[in-house]
């Protein structure tokens, strides 16, 4: 490979340091746009910059490449819905984990027609065989994470007998090939190394349950963060080794957050269902009967409120229904009532979820509260209004050890005075079990789409 210039790697450094400060602007509501602004631009110039010094062949293949590759990602961001936000997250950190193998499969050739395998030095083809075989991982496990998310094909574990022995002789092998490839490299082993990491990648998210799939996207961004470091360093370009050490750290830190958000282990999460454990219940609809009302009940029941929390959720999303919701909390607050919105870790399906969605309603800030900064007041509220949520308020988490939500800590909903739910239907949430606080005496459920519910709620308050 071409020996890049002083300029130019100062110019990569500069780059690294626009990553490094738009993760510092990301840490903030009122700074993450000029964060993302900032990482973009870096991206942007780093992208460009070797096209000034590198006497490169088939330019007008790359950049058009390019072009078709940016096109692609700004429609499909821009076109998106915040329901399947996760989905393209998947989608694009799948391609970044492919990305990264298939230029470690092109380097690894080339290092090969330049010299011997004996003459690279090893370190050069174990970070080679790294980026080959976990960036395969990744491809392979967000592809099917996306096709969960996205409904292509059951959420539920697939487990099937023998899954563990197929699954620990993938990983066997891939470990011998990747000594292979360090101790007597061929392009061949290294597309044996690709193909078992894609079989490793699918064998790991497929038992895998709905509910811990956003946390798994996590795991697999940490994996190609970690790939694009290694292939940084394999090509020498700080850029890379920069931003891939920061993607693979902050990728890591939050699956780990996740996980103690779901009050589970990342193992346990990854392999429960291989001892026959369960990320999802059973998803079916209760018969059981519950206390439910109209529009006008539910608004007399918030007008006489002084204190409400509003609990967003998935349905919420949906829905598109955070402009209403946003109204609603207005029409409350003009007749002196505070309202507060309490914020799961992981509701909605990622972590942020419901702040970006709320904040899209233009809800300020500081009325979006953290679960652990709001539990201690919902035994002094009112009401507390659910709006599309249910596994994050299911006091199953707390009293039924047999629930695959156990130990999650939750929103402590059922210490309130009154309960009001807004569902579709009995259907469970996205976890498959039952919510014991549907039945409770002190809960009112409001049946219909979150949107035309909140609309109803909203005439009939400004009616009072």
């Amino acid at each position: 490979m071409s020996a890049v210039p002083t300029w130019a790697q100062l110019v990569y450094l500069l780059c690294a340091v626009g990553f490094i400060l738009a993760l510092k602007g990301l840490a903030g509501p009122r700074t993450a746009r000029t964060g993302n602004l900032v990482g973009a631009a870096a991206a942007v110039v780093a992208v460009v910059l070797p096209f000034t010094y590198l006497d490169l062949d088939h330019v007008p293949l790359i950049v058009g490449a390019i072009v078709v590759g940016s096109l692609v990602g700004a429609l499909g961001a821009r076109r998106v819905q915040m329901t399947q936000m996760p989905q393209m997250v998947a989608l694009f950190n799948g391609v970044g984990g492919g990305a990264a193998a298939l230029v470690a499969l092109l380097e690894l050739d080339e290092l090969l027609h330049l010299s011997d395998a004996a003459d690279v030095e090893s370190f050069v083809l174990a970070a080679t065989a790294f980026t080959v075989l976990v960036g395969s991982v990744s491809f392979a496990g967000s592809v099917i994470t996306f096709a969960k998310l996205q409904e292509l094909m059951t959420s539920r574990p697939v487990v099937f007998a023998g899954l563990p022995l197929v699954f620990g002789a993938a990983i066997l092998a891939s470990l011998a090939l990747g000594v292979l490839t360090v101790t007597n490299a061929t392009l061949g082993i290294g597309i044996g190394l690709a193909v078992l990491g894609l079989i490793v990648g699918v064998l790991l998210v497929l038992p895998v349950g709905g509910a811990d799939v956003p946390i798994v996207i996590s795991l697999l961004n940490a994996f190609t963060g970690l790939t694009v470091a290694a292939g940084g360093y394999v090509l020498s370009n700080v850029v890379l080794l920069v931003a891939g050490t920061l993607v693979g750290a902050s990728g890591t830190f939050l699956t780990l957050l996740m996980a103690r958000a779901m009050g589970r282990s990342v193992p346990n999460i990854l392999f429960g269902a291989l001892r026959g454990g369960s990320t999802l219940g059973a998803g079916e609809a209760s018969d059981r009967p519950v206390r439910s009302a109209g529009p006008e009940d539910v608004a007399i029941l918030l007008g006489y409120a002084d204190r409400v929390i509003i609990v967003p959720g998935y349905g919420l999303a949906v829905a598109q229904a955070q402009h209403t919701l946003r109204e609603l909390v207005e029409v409350l607050q003009a007749r002196g009532t505070r309202v507060d919105y309490a914020i799961h870790p992981v509701a909605g399906r990622m972590p942020g979820h419901m702040n970006v969605l709320l904040a899209e309603a233009q809800v300020p800030y500081e009325q979006l509260v953290e679960m652990d900064d709001i539990n201690g007041e919902f035994k002094h509220t009112d009401v507390v209004l659910v709006v599309g949520a249910n596994d994050v308020v299911n006091p199953a988490a707390r009293t039924t050890p047999s629930a695959p939500i156990y130990g999650m800590p939750i929103l402590d909903v059922d210490q309130a005075q009154q309960v009001v739910f807004l569902k579709r239907s009995m259907r469970p949430g996205f976890a498959g079990i039952e919510n014991e606080l549907l039945f409770d005496p002190r809960t009112t459920l409001l049946f219909g789409d979150a949107k035309e519910s909140l609309t109803k709620l909203l005439a009939a308050a400004k009616g009072l």
